[in-house]
């Protein structure tokens, strides 16, 4: 169910960046939906609207256009987010807005990477693995750094499905395991 609901939001995404690119509008679509994903993540009231299904289609495309249009979206999002009510699709705005941004990513030619790190990067450090990163993967990488203190010391660097492990959290556990097989045998 969660991968049918990802895929029908990522046609939504791939449609309106169609539209967008269109229209020349593709900033300002982009800008609309930031603001919109930053109103619903602070607004418990539009988190409840989104999700209701008890809520009626009119009510629903009566609401989130009060909201674009207070809001001064552009008209292309105003007309998106109606056509997404109309057809009973608000609850998966969250993943449409997070798949307009991984398809405007990919067609920018820009890689996305999670970073783990067992302690806060300096800004040069940050840089430094950025580059790197970004020469080795041959695209603009951007990082999306966490602090995880569980690791020990190391990070843990994921980019789409490849992931680099050099924690020593890990190196601990493979230690582990190897004396526990060495005593075993």
């Amino acid at each position: 169910m969660a991968t049918q609901t990802s895929q029908v939001a990522s046609r939504y995404a791939v449609s309106l960046l169609d539209m967008a690119g269109d229209a020349g509008s593709v900033e300002q679509v982009e800008k609309d939906l930031h603001a919109l994903a930053s109103m619903i993540a602070a607004s418990d009231d539009l988190q409840k609207l989104i999700k209701n299904p008890l809520f009626n289609r009119t009510q629903h495309q009566r609401a989130i256009l009060a909201v674009a249009e207070k809001s001064g979206f552009n008209d292309l999002t105003r007309r998106f987010l109606g056509v997404l009510a109309g057809n009973r699709r608000l609850g998966i705005i969250s993943g449409v807005i997070q798949a307009f941004g991984n398809e405007l990513a990919r067609r920018r030619g820009i890689v996305s990477a999670r970073v783990q790190s067992a302690f806060v990067l300096s800004p040069a450090q940050t840089d430094a693995l950025q580059k790197a990163l970004s020469d080795k993967m041959g695209q603009n990488v951007t990082l999306n750094v966490e602090v995880d203190k569980s690791l020990l010391g190391g990070m843990v660097v994921t980019v789409g499905s490849v992931m680099i492990d050099h924690s020593v959290k890990r190196k601990l556990e493979r230690l582990k395991r190897a004396m526990e097989s060495r005593s075993a045998a």
